[in-house]
């Protein structure tokens, strides 16, 4: 079964063009991974500090060998260091099921 993967982070704007890059590796790695489906980033108007990453898989299974993944590690690594904290992941699925 398909699931989203929503990825919110708030990002400094002194912080942006060093983050920028990351965001854009670990989408160009992930759109080679088994599974993977699409991906978007949006960044808000409200609040131009946040962004959010919404990406689709095939399965849970496939974001979660992603997720794991030595390659991915080597970025999010990066990308946590420099906000200073851990990133958090939520997986949602598709319909109204159990």
């Amino acid at each position: 079964m398909a699931v989203k993967i929503l990825i919110k982070r708030e990002v400094p704007r002194e912080k942006a063009k060093e983050m920028i890059p990351l965001f854009r590796k670990l989408r160009t790695l992930a759109t080679n991974q088994p599974g993977y489906i699409s991906g978007e980033t949006l960044k808000s108007l409200d609040r131009p500090d946040v962004f959010l990453v919404i990406s689709t898989w095939q399965s849970a299974e496939d974001w979660e060998k992603w997720l794991i993944s030595k390659e991915r590690q080597e970025v999010q690594d990066q990308v946590d260091a420099l906000l200073g904290g851990k990133t958090e992941y939520e997986v949602f699925h598709y319909g109204f099921s159990e």
